[in-house]
């Protein structure tokens, strides 16, 4: 794909750091929704493989890159693997009432359509090996809680304890975590292979258990001709225990508080969101926080007051990128959404935790390129900056960047129409194709400050910081930094 003419005024508006991740669906199929998703501000879209097939994936995939580059944005394709979700069966006659005290069975030989008010069948056969007499199961994502009396072959024989209405295929939870299903199915390996054709950005793995489950996927990812990063979805209580271990093994981490806050408890959540953060950008990974962010949005045309605190919030932590789910891909405010994600994330990017950082002080580091961003951000935190041009192949120099809190544009300048999707994804990071003059370096950052005018990015006088490697078009090579004001760089003779 030829890179994309970047022709975006960065002039016109007040840049937003933290990125939104918007999920595709029914609600956005319409071009011109499409169209206003990205006008919104959408960073990275969610092709979500738990619903649909892999062709209707693939016609999202394509719209997306068309409107994209009509829009002259460059926006990044997360393809969301479906993972070992253990569900129930259907009920033959709609959906069931269960009151406290009923007795109730999951009933793995039972056919997954001929569910009744005494039981129902089962998705995850190996359930039956995973609980025993007092485990707690937890259905339709806590709102039914079952405890377990007995295993009696292939059926699991419960009493309710907290009831209420239970639908078609709700999920099963086991309290405190321990499902052992394979968090790669037949399913996911055919739709990573879907994933690699159309060329996604990232590849997000449900229900990740270890950093073994994450490579496993990478390997599968790039074996079928992929390059995009891969993104541990944290979604069980073990992947919690193996942090980090998960962290250092992916690219990214997705809170994906549903099922997580299902398995480890509510109050338990916040903290755990917190702490997963932080570690997650001191490893100089991305971190991505998800789920019922402005559920009400669904509906309603505002988000309640609770949804903007807890964006905000994860805004505060130094999260990357904020998701919506059904929000956008059913919702019937699919673009309000956007647009009031975006208002949160812009007035709590005002404050100042956000704008300036005292990070990494004590820290040591291994490659030259992390030194050179280091030395970048601690320079652009103390100095009048306007703007920071990394020169970049793979998007890592503007990544390390980014792991600093500072109110300075980032501008990742790249010959790669696929590295320009990657960085879509970083916090304060901001894609600019770029495609070089030349082989000297001095004519290279002059056109490099040439082209961020033009853009409106900074204007005569200004300070930026430049970062390139020697030689040129090696991935990880930066080495070198140069401050310099703009109009003050000599002409080539």
């Amino acid at each position: 794909m030829q890179p994309v003419a970047c022709n975006f005024t960065f002039a016109t508006v007040v840049l937003r750091q933290t990125k939104i991740i918007a999920t595709l669906g029914p609600a956005t199929d319409d071009p011109a929704v499409l169209g206003k998703l990205i006008e919104a501000g959408v960073d990275v879209v969610r092709l979500n493989f738990s619903h649909g097939g892999a062709e209707i994936q693939r016609r999202r995939a394509q719209a997306v890159r068309k409107c994209a580059q009509s829009h002259k944005r460059h926006v990044g394709v997360l393809v969301d693997l479906q993972g070992p979700k253990v569900r129930i069966g259907r009920f033959r006659d709609g959906s069931i009432d269960l009151q406290e005290g009923d007795n109730f069975i999951l009933d793995a030989e039972l056919p997954l359509d001929q569910g009744t008010g005494e039981r129902v069948g089962i998705t995850y056969k190996g359930l039956v090996e995973d609980v025993r007499r007092g485990t707690t199961l937890l259905l339709d994502d806590g709102h039914i809680v079952l405890w377990v009396d007995q295993v009696r072959g292939l059926e699991v024989c419960c009493r309710v304890v907290n009831g209420g209405e239970l639908a078609d295929s709700k999920g099963i939870n086991l309290q405190g975590g321990g499902l052992s299903a394979e968090v790669l199915s037949e399913k996911d390996r055919a739709d990573i292979i879907t994933a690699a054709e159309i060329e996604a950005d990232y590849l997000g793995v449900s229900f990740i258990r270890s950093a073994a489950d994450v490579n496993e996927a990478r390997e599968l990812f790039h074996g079928a001709g992929a390059s995009g990063g891969v993104v541990a979805k944290i979604e069980r209580a073990e992947a919690v225990d193996a942090i980090d271990e998960i962290i250092e093994a992916t690219d990214a981490i997705m809170i994906a508080r549903g099922d997580l806050g299902v398995e480890i408890g509510d109050a338990a959540l916040p903290p755990i969101q917190k702490r997963i953060i932080k570690r997650t950008r001191e490893c100089n990974k991305v971190a991505i926080t998800a789920t019922q962010m402005m559920e009400s949005m669904i509906k309603s045309a505002i988000p309640t007051r609770a949804e903007v605190s807890d964006v905000a919030n994860a805004v505060l932590d130094g999260t990357d990128a904020v998701m919506l789910s059904a929000e956008t891909a059913i919702g019937n405010h699919p673009v309000a959404a956007v647009s009031a994600m975006d208002r949160v994330c812009r007035e709590t990017e005002k404050q100042h935790e956000t704008r300036w950082s005292r990070e990494r002080r004590d820290i040591a580091f291994e490659r030259v390129d992390e030194a050179i961003a280091m030395a970048v951000m601690y320079s652009a935190n103390h100095m009048p900056v306007r703007a920071i041009a990394a020169l970049t192949e793979s998007g890592a120099t503007a990544l390390w960047m980014s792991r600093v809190s500072s109110a300075v544009p980032i501008y990742a300048m790249t010959p790669h129409e696929q590295t320009c999707r990657k960085v879509a994804l970083f916090r304060g990071v901001y894609p600019v194709s770029f495609v070089l003059p030349g082989t000297d370096p001095a004519q290279i950052m002059r056109q490099a400050v040439d082209t961020l005018r033009s853009l409106g990015a900074v204007r005569e006088a200004d300070l930026v910081i430049l970062t390139i490697g020697e030689p040129l078009q090696a991935p990880g090579g930066t080495n070198s930094m140069r401050i310099v004001r703009v109009g003050t760089l000599p002409n080539k003779n």
